[in-house]
């Protein structure tokens, strides 16, 4: 016992020894050099020796290295004293305070350079407030205190301004555009815009500043062009062919007040004309959000346009290339560029962008439904594991998860996580809700249910905090701050027609449905109404007389199968299998077998495999298999067993997000911004869908090999 107290005091010490030793830490500041002072004037002023000096600033080596307009940083061990009066001094440019502090873990191959660039400061910031960099170099793990500071604010314009009316397929992007600001400043003018959604609705009032060429100032005008006054034409004619008042033109021009008005021959300056009635929306144009330290020459490389087209577009390019600037491009472009909801996106590579000072907030909500589990007899508990397609779903969401967590905290990011029961029971959601500080959390996912995430979504949303749903649904609410994480079926089905309306020469199309695939059949028809629909027999099953006779010996036969039950499925692959007599040179007839709904029914045991790659059968998925690739080995490792579908799509969809989160802490922003992202067996691609949420659009085509099934790569 008393030992331990011996420690405990010990350890009291310690503390209290650093606490002060944290406390006389000394202060530093910096002075920039002025005109005609001297290592020994500076030293002087500031009450401290000419090596104290030279010891904190490396790269003056002797007095003679001291500058006009050098830097240098001085230790505050007394009282500046007040700078010789005999010495002219000129200012420096103020000192800005920051408004707060970043924390930033190097990682490595990072340097001084690259870290400035991403924060946007100086290397004598930096080194201001990180002492250490001035005596030692960079180092992997260092943690270093990042100034922020306020953005520059340009001297306001007085600027009038005007009450816009969103126009039929007009965008945030489109109206910047069209009225020459930022995206941000478009924002700021309208604070009640709502962050967790970029659309406008048609006929929405927005206040934006009046059209450049009306009530401007002279410092407001960026484009100007010669006029030359011709014969008989007076002030309020060139007014209105500029669409300009009076008044501007003769603040712009005053030698029309000096030579007692407009006189034929005076050459005014003007602002250049804009063509009008030109329509700037989503039918006409794609646009693009100048980023910081962009060129114009990395523009043309990354936009795939030429020099004279970009300008020919954005003729206020002349006036030069500034951030936050929304550049037009053709809509043809579309074809060679990622665009999404008609932006076009930069390639975030999501590793790279991860900003590890932030810490993350998480909560999942899922069905484990542990009320129903009978945790007593052990048997019983393993059956209903086994059983229960909920539990098994939620435990694969749950496990794949704190892998993804392991690998985002290897990656430097902290991340405050809680997994909650839903019991699929809506009091116990509220409840759960109830007590949780949603204003603190950065995403949840789930809960599984639509009922049940009606309202989650409702109670977030409050708060703007986003809902990750781990399942595809109609949503049938406005609920915008929902990303409906798993692609619909109609958008697989478009997927697959989409595919071989492509392909397709003069293929003989089929379609074979049974009563659960109906609506297949009519979206089938929609796209190819030459389609030849089979004939079902009394019992249900294909009539196969009607069938055969529909096969053609002289073009390939591809056959749409739509179906959920197992056992027609199993019959209709076997047909079609005996069928196709084309592997062979010399046979007539050839099939191939499709569907525009991968379920169950073809996964059954009943059918077989190698009748299925026979046929090439070929299916849109939200999904492929994985292999045995990094993500596998990590989860044998923590958990002692293989991961199933569920799992991986747990592990995807979590690391996904929490990346999402870890490069930008708003979700909706970064999904913006974003575009596809793959990992193990998932794809994620979100599009903005109105008021109505955010819906992924990642899909696979797939196709079964010599009884492998492989990915169709894009063309």
């Amino acid at each position: 016992m008393k030992k331990l107290i011996f420690r405990t005091f010990l350890l009291l010490i310690v503390v209290l020894m650093a606490a002060c030793k944290a406390t006389a830490q000394q202060r530093y500041t910096t002075h920039q050099v002025k005109e005609g002072e001297t290592l020994q004037s500076i030293a002087k002023q500031y009450r401290v020796t000419p090596y104290t000096i030279l010891r904190l600033n490396k790269e003056v080596k002797s007095a003679q290295d001291v500058k006009a307009n050098m830097l240098l940083v001085i230790p505050l061990e007394g009282t500046p004293r007040p700078t010789d009066p005999n010495v002219e001094q000129q200012e420096g440019p103020a000192q800005i305070e920051p408004t707060g502090f970043t924390r930033h873990r190097v990682r490595r191959k990072e340097t001084i350079f690259s870290i400035t660039q991403r924060y946007q400061i100086t290397e004598e910031q930096l080194k201001k407030y990180n002492k250490e960099l001035y005596s030692e170099p960079l180092k992997k793990g260092m943690v270093l205190q990042v100034p922020q500071y306020p953005e520059p604010q340009e001297e306001e314009a007085k600027l009038d301004f005007e009450i816009y009316k969103v126009q039929p397929k007009e965008t945030r992007w489109s109206i910047a555009h069209k009225y020459g600001i930022t995206v941000d400043s478009l924002e700021v003018l309208n604070p009640d815009l709502p962050k967790n959604t970029s659309y406008l609705a048609v006929g929405q009032e927005l206040k934006l500043p009046r059209p450049k060429g009306d009530s401007l100032g002279e410092q407001e005008v960026e484009l100007f062009e010669s006029y030359t006054v011709p014969k008989s034409i007076g002030l309020f004619r060139v007014s209105q062919e500029y669409d300009i008042s009076t008044d501007s033109i003769i603040k712009l021009n005053p030698e029309i007040v000096e030579q007692n008005g407009l006189k034929e021959g005076m050459v005014l300056r003007l602002p250049k004309r804009k063509p009008k009635h030109e329509q700037v929306n989503t039918d006409n144009y794609i646009f693009y959000e100048v980023k910081p330290k962009q060129t114009v020459f990395s523009l043309t490389r990354n936009l795939k346009i030429s020099r004279d087209s970009l300008f020919d577009l954005n003729p206020e390019l002349e006036n030069g290339l500034k951030a936050g600037m929304v550049l037009k491009l053709p809509k043809t472009k579309s074809d060679e560029l990622e665009v999404k909801n008609s932006l076009v996106l930069d390639k975030v590579n999501l590793i790279d962008s991860i900003d590890v000072t932030l810490r993350l907030k998480m909560l999942y909500l899922l069905p484990f439904r542990l009320d129903r589990i009978n945790f007593e007899n052990r048997e019983k508990t393993e059956a209903q594991i086994k059983s229960r397609n909920d539990l098994k779903y939620a435990m694969g969401l749950y496990t794949g998860a704190l892998v993804a967590l392991d690998s985002i905290k290897k990656l430097g990011v902290s991340v405050d996580v809680e997994f909650l029961d839903t019991e699929l029971n809506l009091q116990t959601v509220k409840k759960l809700l109830h007590q949780e500080p949603l204003h603190e959390v950065d995403a949840i996912v789930g809960p599984v249910g639509p009922d049940l995430l009606g309202e989650v979504a409702v109670q977030a949303s409050q708060y703007g905090v986003p809902v990750v749903a781990p399942y595809a649904a109609k949503n049938e609410l406005s609920l915008n701050n929902v990303f409906f994480s798993i692609p619909s079926d109609e958008l697989l089905r478009k997927r697959i027609l989409d595919y071989v309306a492509k392909k397709r020469k003069n293929e003989n199309i089929i379609i074979i449905a049974d009563q659960y695939g109906q609506a297949a059949k009519d979206s089938i028809l929609a796209v190819f109404p030459s389609a030849r629909v089979a004939k079902m027999s009394e019992d249900g099953s294909l009539h196969l007389v009607d069938f055969q006779a529909m096969l053609s010996e002289t073009e390939e036969n591809w056959v749409f199968v739509e179906t959920k039950e197992p056992n027609f499925a199993a019959g209709v692959t076997s047909i079609l299998n005996a069928s196709n007599q084309g592997t062979e040179e010399g046979d007539k007839i050839v099939v191939k077998m499709f569907t525009t709904n991968y379920n169950a029914a073809f996964e059954n045991d009943v059918i077989s495999s190698s009748h299925l790659s026979n046929l090439s059968f070929t299916f849109p998925s939200a999904y492929k298999d994985t292999g045995n690739n990094g993500f596998t080995k990590a989860y044998y490792n923590k958990l002692g067993f293989l991961p199933d579908r569920y799992a991986i799509r747990g592990f995807d969809l979590s690391f996904d997000l929490l990346l999402k989160l870890a490069h930008k802490k708003n979700l909706y922003e970064t999904s913006r911004i974003t575009g596809l992202t793959e990992y193990c067996g998932n794809r994620f691609n979100y599009i903005e869908d109105r008021s109505s949420g955010f819906y992924n659009q990642g899909t696979y085509l797939l196709r079964y090999e010599d009884l492998y099934i492989k990915e169709i790569k894009p063309e």
